[in-house]
């Protein structure tokens, strides 16, 4: 029998946590902390650093129009699955789970609304649904809604968040870039405004037509905005890239970003471009 005894061990129980889960959000700029409800009505801006958090269409749209203005359109349009996409999940299956998760039909919103008293023709894409990539439904419900503008001679303005053209959709999200393009050349013969907001991220096809077609081109900061990818580009030329190459900072220097703009100012500053253009139609 041993001398000493070894003294028993006791696991203290994981005590439960009366806060509830997600209540908390890090900023991925800055690292601070602080309430989900705090982001949201900061509008998704880290009020430590500014930097620009994703946003939903229905709380972008909320903070940008004149209050009860927004009439959707086109609400019902939904995806269809024409080339029997087969992989993991078929396509049909994908779009239904996002469906569910965010409570969208698909990636764009489109309506006519006010802003600053001017009537517009608006669409604003959401990221969170397949990461707002441009099939047939998000091409067709812009086209519509530029058309619209145009028979009521109304600005345009397009709020652009995509990873590019749906691939779940082959070469119909190809025919979206240029049928959108067709539609806002048709707004721009009727000399009526286009104006065009990039958030975060605008690359690929989306970037590639109706997103860098504005009479005025406006981006949130540091949004990252392109075609390819670094690398791709890289493997492509063989040369060194810039640093910041695809941020709006970058852009706006070299000429294609128009105006940088943060969220918060967003309303007022395009309130401001329409009552311009309005004076000089």
């Amino acid at each position: 029998m041993g001398i000493f005894q070894k003294p028993a061990l006791k696991v203290r129980s994981k005590a439960k946590s009366n806060v509830p889960e997600g209540l908390w959000i890090k900023c991925p700029s800055c690292g601070e902390v602080i309430t989900r409800n705090e982001f949201s009505q900061n509008l998704q801006v880290c009020p430590k650093c500014q930097h620009h958090l994703m946003i939903g269409a229905r709380s972008r749209i909320e903070s940008l129009v004149d209050p009860g203005s927004f009439r959707e359109r086109d609400a019902e349009m939904l995806s269809l699955d024409s080339l029997k996409f087969r992989g993991v999940a078929t396509y049909e299956e994908r779009l239904e789970t996002y469906r569910k998760k965010t409570g969208l039909k698909d990636a764009v919103i489109t309506g006519d609304a006010a802003l600053g008293g001017h009537p517009i023709g608006l669409a604003v894409m959401d990221f969170s649904f397949i990461a707002a990539t441009m099939g047939s439904v998000v091409g067709e419900k812009i086209t519509r809604i530029i058309e619209r503008a145009t028979e009521k001679k109304w600005p345009v303005i397009i709020i652009s968040a995509s990873g590019g053209a749906r691939m779940y959709e082959g070469m119909l999200s190809l025919m979206q870039m240029a049928k959108t393009s067709g539609a806002l050349a048709r707004q721009a013969e009727a000399q009526l405004p286009y104006i065009s907001v990039l958030t975060n991220p605008t690359t690929a096809g989306v970037m590639a037509s109706y997103a860098s077609l504005g009479d005025i081109i406006v981006a949130e900061p540091k949004c990252m905005i392109g075609f390819a990818g670094p690398r791709v580009i890289r493997e492509t030329t063989h040369q060194e890239l810039p640093k910041g190459f695809q941020t709006a900072e970058f852009l706006q220097e070299h000429g294609l970003v128009d105006m940088i703009i943060s969220r918060h100012r967003m309303r007022g500053v395009l309130s401001q471009l329409l009552d311009f253009l309005d004076r000089g139609q």
